[in-house]
């Protein structure tokens, strides 16, 4: 695994997260689709916020479960975080939000979040 930085577009929002970048995907739900996420799921402890929590508003849809905080300044939603299906905390992150456009070497895979 690979301890990866990222945030927001503004940079006042800052987080470390620790992963291997495989299992990536692009949902295609109202909301990831049209912002164009491809996330990272991964267990709450490899995430760190870094600076900026006084920065953030959350924001929250359909069953509520998701926190989808996004800067107050520059509208980006870098991370996400809630339960996941086994009852752990866990993060998603948007991959296209870290340094050094990793993005650009991964291949996400398509999820049906529309119909599920």
């Amino acid at each position: 695994m690979t301890t990866y930085q990222g945030g927001c577009h503004c940079k006042a929002v800052r987080y470390e997260v620790e992963s291997d970048l495989t299992q990536v995907i692009a949902c295609n739900c109202s909301h990831c689709g049209m912002k164009g996420f491809m996330l990272k799921f991964v267990p709450s402890d490899n995430f760190k916020l870094l600076q900026g929590e006084d920065q953030l508003s959350t924001y929250q849809f359909n069953k509520h479960v998701i926190n989808h905080p996004f800067c107050k300044n520059c509208g980006v939603e870098s991370f996400a975080f809630g339960t996941g299906p086994d009852g752990s905390n866990m993060h998603a992150v948007n991959i296209r939000c870290l340094d050094d456009n990793v993005w650009e070497k991964v291949d996400a895979m398509k999820y049906n979040g529309k119909d599920a």
